[in-house]
């Protein structure tokens, strides 16, 4: 069998970086609380040279999440301590259904779906890491489809099956729980493939180091196991505590769903939100995983008594990063327009067509058709028959005697009011207040 040769970068290298840097990658992952598991003499291997390290990502979901970041931090904190990061996307492995925390089989995807999927997250991951060829320690990206399309069920049943026993197998907590309720053959055989990853990838690309979830630590192991037997290798591991909110419910999902980094899936304010209305105990968890800022500054930002402020310190350093600065710069823009009482028509006009979207998917956007507002229509009828914001002409004319009504931020005190096109909100929207907390983004349609 012909192996690439793999040239290991001297210690000194290493170490000399990690002085200049002050950031030894356990160190740092000990004092964030990101340690669950670690295999004997990771600490040694680390101080050996540049470590390649990788995580595996299975695109069984049309985006990265925010419960996948806590992974893609612990890729960027082993880049940011010299060694290099590698994501390995999962274009055979999902094809198959990790068991892991599940407690029934998995609805397998199309191959279709699977490759859009996967295409889409590479392209999310590009933006995540430091990928610039021109950077020593750079990002690697590896799709594992690559080890398996040209190999046969002969082949990987000898090659690799006969290495590991059933006991062996059978042992692993992500079987064990669905034992009861059963598990396919081909779940089964997960731990197979993503151990067989673990020695492909050290044998062709010299990675040493495994990462992931503790609910992962089973099939991490598996690939030690493997490497062990079938190319008589050293391999390391360490993982992370499965990260959960105060309330026990599990983190990166809101009372709407998943928290997705897919821009169309959850919008930045919304990203933006759910850091703000976090719950307080889980702010140091929060800071300690995804902050990029020192010890000494997160332990600082922890002993302030203003946690709101903390809160919008963090939001802000993790939607810049996430979604960049124009989006970040939009959400303060929407977040302006719902709750500053000092925003006027400025505010309103400033926002584009993403912006102002946004603002549509938090209060509610009634839809008026073009025509009506093109000829001009009375406010009182737009008010109550064409939008119900008001359930009558008279509970209109109440409001509006009542200096209850804007219109784009601009209180409206005459009944015969007219609304028209010179309303528009970039030729779609019109903002209307009833009092201060009634806001409504009227949407104008063809």
């Amino acid at each position: 069998m012909t192996r690439k040769r793999i040239y290991a970068v001297p210690s000194f290298i290493v170490q000399l970086y990690n002085v200049l840097t002050n950031n030894d990658f356990l160190s740092e992952l000990a004092w964030r609380g990101l340690i669950h598991d670690s295999t004997p003499g990771l600490d040694e291997h680390l101080k050996s040279g540049i470590v390649k390290g990788y995580i595996g990502f299975d695109p069984t979901a049309p985006s990265l999440t925010i419960g996948n970041y806590v992974q893609i931090m612990l890729l960027t904190f082993l880049q940011r301590s010299g060694h290099q990061p590698v994501m390995l996307m999962g274009g055979a492995t999902g094809r198959i259904g990790d068991p892991s925390g599940k407690d029934a089989e998995r609805e397998l995807k199309t191959y279709d779906e699977l490759d859009h999927n996967l295409k889409f997250q590479v392209e999310q991951a590009r933006k995540l890491l430091n990928f610039n060829a021109d950077t020593p320690n750079h990002a690697l990206l590896v799709n594992n489809y690559d080890f398996y399309k040209d190999m046969n069920v002969l082949d990987f049943l000898r090659d690799v099956g006969k290495y590991l026993t059933v006991n062996y197998m059978m042992s692993k907590e992500s079987v064990q729980r669905r034992l009861e309720s059963g598990i396919s053959f081909t779940e089964f055989s997960y731990q197979l493939l993503q151990g067989y990853d673990f020695v492909l990838l050290h044998r062709h690309h010299g990675i040493s180091l495994q990462m992931g979830g503790s609910d992962q630590y089973g099939n991490i192991t598996a690939g030690i196991e493997l490497g062990r037997k079938i190319d008589d290798q050293k391999l390391y591991a360490v993982t992370t505590p499965l990260l959960t909110k105060a309330d026990g419910t599990k983190f990166g999902k809101s009372s709407t769903g998943n928290i997705w980094l897919d821009p169309n899936l959850t919008s930045p304010y919304r990203f933006y939100q759910f850091w703000i209305n976090a719950d307080d105990r889980d702010v140091p968890k929060f800071l300690r995983y995804f902050s990029l800022k020192n010890k000494e500054e997160i332990e600082a930002l922890e002993a302030g008594n203003d946690m709101q402020s903390v809160k919008r310190i963090f939001a802000e350093e993790i939607t810049r990063r996430i979604h960049g600065e124009a989006e970040y710069q939009s959400v303060l823009a929407v977040s302006q327009l719902l709750f500053d009482p000092k925003a006027g028509p400025d505010t309103c006009r400033s926002l584009d067509l993403r912006s102002l979207a946004q603002v549509a998917e938090e209060i509610p956007s009634p839809e008026v058709p073009a025509n009506v507002v093109q000829n001009e229509v009375d406010l009182l009828d737009f008010l109550s028959e064409y939008t119900a914001i008001l359930g009558s002409r008279s509970e209109a004319k109440k409001a509006i005697q009542n200096n209850a009504i804007s219109i784009n931020k601009e209180k409206i005190s005459s009944l015969d009011f007219k609304i028209g096109a010179k309303h528009l909100l970039q030729g779609q929207y019109i903002m209307v207040e009833n009092g201060k907390k009634n806001k409504y983004l009227v949407r104008v349609v063809a």
